[in-house]
């Protein structure tokens, strides 16, 4: 399933190493693409949305 979320509060690319990070320890098969210009979270993987929006907001961030 492929998941798709805006994260507002990404700001610079520690921030995007710190979101996949955090999504590839809760999902080790998830590929994550990061587009810091869009501010855009893509991940394919069997994960829920929910659970993925909880990783990333557990760091710090901000999910629309």
């Amino acid at each position: 399933m492929t998941i798709k979320l805006q994260v507002p509060s990404m700001v610079c690319d520690g921030c995007v190493t710190a979101v996949k990070e955090a999504i590839t320890a809760h999902e080790p098969n998830a590929k994550v693409d990061i587009n810091l210009d869009t501010k855009q979270v893509t991940v394919d993987t069997e994960a829920s949305e929910a659970s993925i929006k909880q990783v990333i907001t557990a760091i710090g961030h901000t999910v629309e």
